[in-house]
């Protein structure tokens, strides 16, 4: 089965140019066809979402294959059949690419090319060259490359000789050293390099995070699907100008900005990248540094696209992501934007049996319930504060100048014997720290007499 997606037009009606004009190709394998089963059975959301891929990427779409199979055919992947019914439709639309909507084999990506005579793409390559586009800092493009080089290095059918200028070319090759062999160690050099970078990135993200942890400011960190919503709504919050915009990916560089809640106080909230299903385990490995932001976030806000018929699928794809970069044990809260775009849901929370708010409706676009998710925010970090007294004995000024350094000292009383007692505000999680490290115990709600 194949149909024909449009071709994109300018205001005048002409082609663009610029894109590569492409056949989509996306087979659904299944143990439970039957020899009746028909088209009916193909996600639809599935091949929307890969032809937005496409796009995404630069490409223009005239066609879409599309097919059954119990498992992918050894040599081609997709069938020899549907092989055979691509050629037909590359020469008919004289099409320059094929995207696979799934993972190739490196002899399957080499097998089709042969026989396609054109540049064959799969799903990976296909989000990595996405990403490519994307990526604007230093560290963005370092973890991009680093993906696309572990994705390409089982791929050497196309030249690497590019990176022997890197290095000086000409007395880098070995005696009886094949192209082969050399495109080979280059590669590994560069993937060597690009790793020793994004460590000394990685640390320096990590003394800023130690930062945050030693002033004892909370992190929020925004997830979700792709074209979700989160930039929209991290400017809607924090009165940024991230950019934001309707397409896959359109944020990959993290962003943190200062949000100041009426009980809390300051807390950081971090906009980060979003996820979609399949999302090759090479970008997730170059992205660590990235989604260790998440990782280790004190509150995960999981933005849902509520208008999306299909967001119970997508909920499960970023679960299962969190749970890959070890976020799934993080708290969070679900956040049902595009509320606009629905009848009959208005702005509103949910709380569970708890009384904590479980779900928050809104609409980043509109700014309709942004007050009660801030109320959210507030009530989940001010609920975890604790309002006591501590004893600090005479000696130890260092545990009364931190507190102090702090700003978490409401009042200060001298006993007899030299002790102070303290009333303090502050999270329970430091005041858990507090105990283990200092031996702080709490004196009740008042000093004693």
């Amino acid at each position: 089965m194949f149909e024909r997606p449009g071709t994109l037009e300018d205001a005048s009606g002409l082609r663009d140019p610029s894109r590569e004009r492409a056949i989509l190709v996306h087979v659904d394998f299944s143990h439970n066809i039957s020899p009746q089963a028909t088209s009916s059975r193909i996600d639809g959301e599935a091949l929307s979402e890969f032809r937005e891929l496409a796009i995404s990427a630069g490409a223009e779409p005239v066609a879409m294959v599309s097919g059954t199979r119990r498992k992918p055919d050894p040599k081609y992947f997709i069938g020899t059949g549907k092989a055979d019914e691509v050629l037909a439709l590359i020469e008919h639309e004289q099409a320059e690419l094929v995207l696979v909507d799934a993972p190739l084999a490196p002899s399957q990506e080499r097998n089709l090319e042969r026989l396609l005579k054109c540049r064959v793409l799969d799903r990976t390559g296909l989000i990595l060259d996405i990403f490519a586009q994307r990526a604007t800092s230093h560290e963005g493009r370092l973890q991009v490359e680093l993906a696309q080089l572990r994705h390409l290095s089982t791929r050497l059918v196309r030249g690497w000789t590019h990176l022997e200028r890197q290095k000086g070319g000409i007395g880098l090759r070995g005696p009886g050293e094949t192209q082969l062999e050399t495109d080979r160690r280059l590669l590994a050099a560069r993937i060597k390099q690009l790793n020793k970078r994004l460590d000394k990135v990685q640390n320096q993200r990590e003394q800023s995070r130690r930062s945050r942890r030693k002033a004892e400011v909370p992190t929020v960190s925004l997830v979700g699907y792709t074209n979700a919503g989160k930039s929209t709504l991290f400017n809607r919050l924090t009165e940024s100008g991230v950019y934001a915009a309707d397409q896959l990916f359109a944020t990959l560089d993290p962003t943190l900005r200062r949000l100041v809640l009426p009980d809390t106080g300051t807390i950081i909230l971090a906009d980060t990248v979003g996820f979609i299903r399949n999302l090759p385990h090479d970008l997730v490995a170059a992205f660590r540094s990235t989604l260790e932001e998440t990782r280790q976030a004190d509150l995960l806000l999981h933005v849902i696209d509520a208008s999306n018929e299909n967001y119970p699928q997508q909920i499960e794809q970023v679960n299962a992501v969190l749970k890959e970069i070890g976020a799934d044990k993080v708290p969070q809260i679900e956040v049902f934007n595009k509320v606009d775009l629905l009848t009959g849901h208005p702005a509103r929370l949910d709380h569970n049996e708890d009384g904590q708010v479980r779900r928050a409706w809104c609409s980043a676009q509109t700014g309709e319930g942004m007050e009660l998710l801030q109320t959210a925010l507030d009530q989940r970090f001010s609920a975890d504060q604790l309002h006591e007294w501590i004893r600090v004995p005479a000696a130890n000024g260092r545990l009364r100048a931190r507190l102090f350094d702090l700003g978490k000292v409401l009042k200060e009383q001298v006993e007899e014997n030299g002790d102070l007692l303290l009333e303090v505000e502050l999270a329970r999680r430091d005041f858990e720290a507090l105990q283990k490290t200092e031996g702080v115990q709490a004196e009740g709600n008042r000093p004693a007499s």
